[in-house]
């Protein structure tokens, strides 16, 4: 203990690798922010519909939830500085060569396939890799901290997006989330390992190991499942068990269409309606980023009211509240920014990712030691849903010319959803917990 004391007086290396794991989450998430700023210009240049852009967005989505179950296992195979780095690799390729494209089918591979595995290889389990493995005490902090790096991406990224494209077209905005994507990497490079035995410390807050432990064992219904060896084949059994439950197809239900409602349809889609209406690019950019902004405050109160109300009646209120404010979106977007956009815009980064501690909450109580790795198929439909979505309201414009009944259809859909999560029943999580004996509430 005597050569870790130094250490801790200082700054443990656990904090540095969360730093730099939330600095290579930001540096992810830029691409996120690019696709509703640059599809207008896209547009513009080349003729192509927004049916057509929304496939590109709608592959990277899906390429993004499909991989995220896996990416422990990458991590587990190759380290976490491989596969972050070359995470970081991919998004700045598929980013970058983006500006060369001059056929749909071009866009289709930069922004779907490079960007959507880049991003779903760095997806929630790469958060929950790393503080499991470097944190014993302040492992839930970290954990949020790190969730919440893809909001604040977001967050700093659109306004630049937005504001580089206005004046310098979106090749330089492409060129600049590329590289800020691989300005990250030396630093991931550097700083970031795999366990804390390679630094020769033990996890932060496990002062009783050896030093060449990288963690204190935790118990079973503690660990990532996704986070263990053999996480692919472990992946498809709890994939296998829990689609025998109704429980978790209203679950996927419910976050398809929750992704539908929110990356798919407001995360892409907003800024082109609202320049619909005659409002400025930036301007519109600037709402959504406020979105982020009440995003992560409504997800920290989320978490707080999970632990001491039913999650089944917050996804209820969350889901219908939601549909009540796209019902009236298009009422609300103008040419300009007016005190009810501003409601909307509030109201719904509140409730923007606030379904996620509920839904994690009801993953574990139905689950217990695989709830993890279910909520990682759970989070897959998210992203199905967000694709699905996306290229739905991009054919809708197309066809119609406004995004109108693509509102009025997801505020209906929202109201599926909410009916479907109160509904779920006790006796369902007493089924599916037969199926994980190990299970524990």
């Amino acid at each position: 203990m005597s050569t870790l004391s130094p250490v801790r007086r200082r700054i443990h290396p656990a904090w540095v690798v969360a730093a730099v794991a939330f600095i290579a989450l930001l540096g992810a998430a830029g691409f996120r922010a690019a696709p509703g700023v640059l599809m207008v210009p896209l547009q513009d240049e080349f003729g192509w519909g927004r049916g057509t852009l929304s496939l590109a967005v709608g592959l990277n989505l899906v390429l993004f939830g499909l991989t995220a179950p896996f990416a422990a296992a990458l991590m587990d195979r190759f380290g976490i500085r491989r596969v972050t780095a070359s995470a970081l690799v991919l998004i700045a390729a598929g980013s970058g060569l983006s500006v060369f494209v001059q056929a749909s089918w071009q866009l289709v591979l930069t922004w779907g396939v490079l960007v959507g595995l880049g991003t779903g290889s760095m997806a929630l389990v790469f958060a929950a890799t790393v503080a499991q493995r470097w944190f014993v005490r302040r492992r839930g902090l970290v954990t949020g901290i790190l969730t919440a790096g893809s909001a604040t991406g977001q967050l700093i990224f659109l306004p630049v997006v937005a504001a580089v494209t206005a004046r310098s077209g979106w090749r330089v905005a492409s060129l600049v989330i590329a590289a800020a994507a691989l300005a990250v990497v030396p630093l991931v490079i550097l700083a970031l390992r795999d366990y804390p035995a390679d630094r020769g410390v033990t996890a932060y807050g496990a002062e009783d190991e050896a030093p060449d432990a990288p963690a204190r064992p935790l118990e079973p219904d503690q660990i990532p499942v996704a986070a263990r060896s053999g996480a692919a084949r472990l992946a498809l059994v709890a994939l296998r068990e829990a689609a025998r439950t109704r429980t978790f197809w209203a679950l996927m239900a419910g976050f398809a269409i929750c992704g539908a409602t929110t990356n798919g349809l407001i995360g892409t889609h907003f800024v082109p309606a609202a320049h619909d209406h005659g409002m400025g690019a930036t301007t519109a950019a600037g709402l959504l980023a406020v979105v982020g902004v009440f995003d992560i405050v409504g997800t920290i109160g989320s978490g707080w009211l999970t632990d001491r109300y039913d999650p089944r009646l917050l996804l209820g209120f969350y889901y219908f509240f939601r549909g009540v404010g796209l019902a009236l979106l298009p009422m609300l977007l103008s040419d300009s920014v007016h005190p009810s956009v501003i409601a909307f815009v509030v109201i719904y980064g509140l409730d923007w990712v606030a379904t996620v501690p509920p839904t994690v909450a009801l993953c574990r109580e139905a689950f217990g030691a695989s709830g993890t790795v279910v909520f990682g198929w759970v989070f897959a439909s998210h992203q199905i849903g967000a694709a699905l979505a996306s290229i739905a309201a991009g054919v809708t414009r197309d066809r119609t010319g406004t995004y109108t009944a693509a509102w009025f259809g997801a505020a209906a859909l929202c109201v599926v959803a909410a009916v479907i999560s109160a509904r779920v029943r006790k006796t369902e999580f007493e089924t599916s917990k037969s199926l994980h004996p190990a299970a524990r509430h």
